[in-house]
């Protein structure tokens, strides 16, 4: 009898994935690491959406929702994926604008408008008109990254909505795409209006509810803004649907206000008591229509205090919280005299008033990285959005805010309190036992939402109401204003496939959340991941999604996140590789644990550079991760070639070093140098550094004691591994500079290495064996007095953190810590002063001294030498092994070409200084240029004096 087979009829997802990839090709991506790491914004929740688009025309975008609602399948829009609320994540297809739909059309300075895609980063808008002397008006904390269609989403404010306005009014109109397929122009009048049919009904029909009800006071951001529609507001479509979070339909152009820039603010710090207290002055101050008017709590800053020292914080005025306020004039004097008369004016206990300058900017900067920083409480516990965004009328602020303080007391948790107080807007992450469950946040949010009725606020701000609030709505409006709600969308989006769930018919507020879902994950054998009790998931979880690692922060002197800034790709930023990581603790599209392919498709690009650890606010360093991943994959199995060469490179230094005129000269033959690199695991367009003929510790100043002499700084110098094999004229300079800066110098045997190579390529139990034996070599020395001098920061920096994590039971580990110091933080830490050198230099610091010690000390000694210094800031590219190995090299040349060779072509007349043996090398094979290290810049001026 003859059998018969039915093929499986594909699923309607399957159908539409297929036609969506015949229409948009590339675009299209439904990989398991792409959903992984769309499946969450900066919120709680998790949703796997079924595939992401990256857009590259309207056209584009037009035809994917056509297919979209085809299929019945739901659609959600994403600019940079900030948002707090769970407004950017959806189960169907999800559109990001920011990676190709990002351009700004066009300024016009004579109308103060422009026209911008919806991926366009608020910071980019702000330097396209800054020639006219213009901006656009709202500026949130994550102006480096947020986008336009993002801001217009969430109806955005940011410190200068006080005085410029949320979004909704600053929006000329907007070129819109509905649920229903069509292509509008939303404006103001009731041509706009008459676009979608029924509206100008609807809006006749529910007068009385609009008006009484919405835009009671400014910042009302929860639900639509319908009393934009009201006749006497403009009839404005475009404003009400500034705040629909991408449920009504999504932008797909805008033209934005601009607004002339202050001329010249000053900064008053006011201190208080409490926050409670700083509120209750808001309505004193706000007659000085201050530009800004920011509230900070003082445990915030302990919180960058405690990280980055105290002299990482400006000095402020007594007080358990202050008041920021930012005033303008025609002059800085006048502005000061302002801000003066607004301090007197207040109830503060102390006052400080600064003009626009270093220290002011230092200050708005700890206030932009609220949300990272206080994604931990005071007492070091996880701290989660969710009631991060309510708003009350100013009046009412300071009641407000004892009544959530009592609140937090009653529920038994805490968090660090900051916002946009001129407009009654308080921001506050609070340590939800979300590793749990969410029974405590939704009591939490019930009780919370009730208070904020109850002072005539507002669940939400400026970050919309997403899956964390849009449930709590009825505690606002009533039934009638609901259905309002409801109407209004069924207008736009009938068939309900534009970020269903989100303002209208909302999915429970504790549904979906993603930390409960986290495997439980506890440090083994690797890292010790002290800073979160060895708890892995906790501190993958570091990450909350602000984002910052998607700004190019190297025009404000940061370096994080080389790999994205040259890729512009998610996965390459810190937080795509945190979010994957996150995804296999949860298992259910990341599924292999530290094998994973996604994993290390993640990882793969990233440089170990450790900018994360410094500059992303949450102190999340993804070099560990990288270094723990390849440990716990590896360990017991083959490696990659590049582990065994590369990663072993101080052991192929040493047997190399007799044979250095053999392996300089076959490094110049291209069929031998191709085939060395070949074997090595190492890029062929790579060139080998040449090998000196005499390695540092085969010379006589290696060999050398110098005599005690009680009254002289002691030191022990350490040369690593690169200083002593590749470039043994920085440690005979070094001698030279500590010599003459009166120091009685030992040079620590050979044999103590920290292990970098072994660190960075995953090695641990190998790298933790080479820790202990140069703990053996260096504690005596320590105990006997001697300050431990380190020359390649890469090194310097592993003895300082990697150390620690690594042999975290060895008391000798902290000792050691303690002891070691770059040059420069020994030669600032005497009584010595250094030669002049009126050089002009070009300054590349390393991304390890960057992160672990800092640049202020060799910033220090350059100034008190006289050298003129220009800062190339951002890694160089090459970060030790990354550069060098396969599949590497365009992403490490691009970085170079964006960074220092960028910075170098265009100050032709400085000299490079470098003291990174990554950063020289870089620097030479791909430009051929020389560079010097500090104490070979402090050696050659101290020739010259001797000579002079």
């Amino acid at each position: 009898m003859a059998v018969t087979t039915t093929e499986a009829r594909p699923t309607p997802v399957e159908l539409f994935l297929d036609e969506l990839r015949e229409k948009l090709g590339d675009a299209v991506d439904a990989s398991s690491l792409t959903r992984g790491m769309y499946s969450t914004d900066a919120s709680n929740y998790r949703v796997v959406p079924e595939v992401v688009l990256l857009p590259r025309t309207k056209g584009d975008v037009v035809a994917a929702v056509a297919v979209a609602r085809k299929h019945r399948i739901p659609v959600t829009v994403r600019g940079a994926g900030t948002s707090c609320a769970g407004n950017a994540i959806g189960p169907g297809l999800i559109i990001d604008f920011s990676r190709h739909m990002n351009k700004v059309l066009s300024i016009d300075p004579e109308s103060r408008t422009a026209v911008v895609e919806p991926g366009a980063i608020l910071n980019t808008v702000q330097q396209a008109a800054l020639p006219y002397a213009l901006r656009f008006g709202p500026d949130p904390s994550t102006a480096a990254r947020c986008t336009i269609g993002g801001m217009i989403g969430n109806n955005a404010c940011g410190p200068h909505g006080l005085s410029y306005g949320r979004t909704a009014d600053n929006i000329v109109s907007l070129t819109w795409l509905t649920g229903s397929g069509d292509l509008i122009t939303a404006a103001a009048g009731t041509d706009a209006l008459n676009q979608v049919p029924g509206l100008d009904s609807f809006v006749n029909d529910n007068l009385a509810v609009i008006r009484t009800e919405f835009g009671r006071f400014g910042r009302q951001i929860s639900g639509y803004s319908l009393e934009h529609l009201l006749p006497e507001n403009g009839r404005n479509l475009a404003a009400a649907l500034a705040g629909s979070e991408g449920s009504c339909g999504m932008l797909l152009e805008a033209t934005i206000k601009l607004v002339p820039r202050a001329a010249a603010p000053a900064l008053a710090v006011l201190g208080y008591s409490d926050m409670a207290s700083a509120a209750d002055d808001v309505p004193n101050l706000l007659p000085f229509n201050p530009l800004a008017l920011e509230g900070l709590d003082a445990q915030l800053v302990d919180v960058v205090r405690r990280a980055h020292g105290q002299g990482s914080v400006p000095t402020l005025p007594r007080g358990g919280g202050w008041l920021m306020v930012e005033v303008g004039g025609e002059s800085s004097d006048e502005a000061v005299e302002t801000a003066g008369k607004l301090a007197a004016t207040s109830s503060a206990l102390e006052v400080r008033v600064l003009p626009a300058g270093p220290e002011a900017t230092r200050l708005w900067q700890i206030r932009a990285d609220g949300a990272g920083l206080a994604g931990r409480t005071a007492g070091g516990q996880q701290a989660w959005p969710g009631w991060e965004d309510s708003a009350v009328p100013p009046e009412n602020l300071g009641d407000y805010l004892r009544g959530l303080e009592a609140l937090m007391a009653d529920e038994g948790v805490s968090g660090l309190a900051y916002g946009h107080f001129g407009d009654g807007c308080v921001h506050v992450r609070i340590d939800f036992p979300l590793e749990r469950d969410g029974g405590l946040m939704r009591r939490f949010l019930e009780r919370a939402a009730n208070l904020a009725a109850e002072h005539g606020g507002s669940l939400s701000g400026e970050h919309g109401d997403g899956r964390a609030r849009s449930e709590l709505l009825t505690t606002m409006y009533s039934s009638a204003a609901l259905r309002a709600m409801e109407e209004f969308k069924a207008l736009l989006d009938p068939d309900d496939l534009m970020n269903p769930g989100v303002v209208v018919r909302p999915v429970p507020l504790d549904a979906d959340l993603r930390r409960p879902q986290a495997l439980t994950l506890t440090a083994t054998d690797g890292f010790a991941f002290a800073h979160d009790g060895g708890d892995i998931t906790k501190a993958v979880h570091r990450c909350v999604g602000v984002g910052k690692c998607r700004a190019d922060l190297r025009p404000q002197g940061g370096f994080m996140c080389p790999s994205y800034t040259a890729t512009r790709d998610e996965k390459d930023s810190t937080r795509g590789r945190a979010r994957t990581l996150q995804e296999m603790l949860n298992g259910g599209v990341v599924t292999l644990g530290w094998s994973s392919p996604e994993v290390h498709d993640a990882l793969d690009l990233c440089l170990s550079c450790k900018a994360c650890a410094n500059d992303c606010p949450t102190g999340i360093d993804m070099a560990m991760f990288k270094s723990e991943t390849l440990h716990q994959t590896y360990k017991g199995r083959i490696r990659p070639l590049s582990h065994y060469t590369l990663g072993r490179l101080p052991q192929w230094l040493k047997l190399a070093a007799p044979l250095a005129p053999l392996v300089n000269l076959a490094s110049r033959i291209p069929v031998l140098r191709k085939l060395m690199m070949t074997m090595m695991g190492a890029d062929t367009r790579r060139s080998l550094p040449p090998l000196p003929l005499l390695p540092f510790r085969w010379s006589k100043p290696a060999t050398r004691k110098h005599p005690d002499t009680a009254t002289r700084p002691k030191v022990l110098l350490w040369v690593d591994s690169f200083s002593d094999a590749m470039a043994p004229n920085i440690p005979r300079d070094a001698l030279e500079v500590l010599f003459a800066a009166g120091a009685d110098v030992d040079i620590a045997d050979p044999g103590a290495c920290c292990g970098l190579t072994l660190i960075s390529t995953g090695q641990l139990t190998a790298a933790k064996a080479k820790l202990r034996k140069t703990l053996d070599l260096l504690i005596p020395h320590v105990r006997e007095g001697r300050t431990v001098v380190g020359l390649e920061p890469s090194c310097t920096a592993a003895l300082r953190s990697d150390l620690l994590e690594l042999l975290p039971d060895d008391p000798r580990a902290n000792e050691l810590a303690r002891s070691v110091k770059t040059v420069s933080e020994f030669l600032t830490s005497i009584d010595w002063t250094p030669p002049q050198a009126a050089e002009k230099l070009l300054v590349q610091p390393h991304c390890h001294q960057h992160s672990v010690m800092g640049y202020s000390a060799d910033q220090a000694i350059l100034e008190s030498m006289g050298c003129d210094t220009e800062t190339s800031s951002g890694c160089c590219g090459l970060a030790g092994n990354f550069g060098m190995e396969k599949g590497h090299y365009e992403v490490s040349v691009k970085i170079a070409e964006d960074g220092i060779l960028a910075k170098a072509s265009a100050n032709p007349d400085r000299r490079v200084l470098a003291d990174g043996f990554s950063c020289r090398t870089q620097l030479q094979d791909l430009a051929g240029m020389d560079s010097r290290h500090l104490v070979q810049v402090i050696a050659d001026a101290l020739r010259k004096e001797k000579g002079a």
